[in-house]
């Protein structure tokens, strides 16, 4: 389970353009690292059709039932697997709700070693995309992205799951298309298109 990403600011700007997004500086965070419920970057395209980038807050809240007959409580989902669950394809349903989630980087935890990670990018690429839903609650906008069976670089590390990392070419795929042809995206990326990062020797 990814919980812990980080989009570095400077690149925004020539990524969105890129991808005929519009992003305003002064909404760009001042720090890098995005952890659950702290504020990320998403693109969308609004009810306007225009393609936007804005902060959100990581982690869609879900009510499940409480260990007590009665009660309830509610958590943080940062990660969507379940796709055919009635809660998250309620959002993937509607292209409007799905968005990119822009990243430099993500981190999985690596196994025996406390709280040391393991941060893996794309060598090719300043800034990837994940696929990402997002939906409006009391607090504001609110986003998760959808995981998948890792493929075998994420696998040494994690062997349950890693992120939907889209490619380029699919983003407005992503964005725009039906029910069947958008959850077909869900898939491991390459391996050879990532590598493990030493945040020694990275430029930021």
């Amino acid at each position: 389970m990814c919980n812990h990403y980080q989009t570095h600011p400077e690149d925004i700007p020539d990524w969105g353009e890129w991808a005929g997004f519009s992003v305003t500086r002064e909404k760009l965070p001042m720090t890098a690292d995005i952890w659950p419920k702290r504020s990320g970057l998403v693109a969308r395209i609004d009810v306007e059709a225009k393609r936007i980038i804005e902060p959100m807050i990581w982690g869609v809240p879900l009510t499940i039932p409480g260990k007590r007959p009665g009660t309830t409580l509610t958590k943080r989902v940062t990660n969507v697997r379940n796709l055919t669950s009635p809660f998250w394809r309620s959002m993937l349903t509607k292209p409007m709700q799905r968005c990119l989630v822009p990243f430099s980087r993500f981190a999985e935890a690596k196994p025996n070693a406390g709280r040391e990670e393991v941060w893996f990018n794309l060598p090719a690429e300043p800034i990837g995309a994940f696929a990402g839903i997002w939906r409006e609650c009391e607090e504001g906008r609110v986003f998760a992205f959808l995981t998948t069976n890792p493929n075998p670089l994420v696998a040494q590390f994690h062997p349950k799951a890693m992120p939907v990392i889209l490619h380029r070419d699919q983003y407005n795929q992503w964005l725009t298309a039906d029910w069947a042809e958008a959850v077909a995206l869900a898939e491991p990326f390459p391996s050879q298109l990532m590598a493990i990062v030493d945040l020694r020797l990275d430029r930021h």
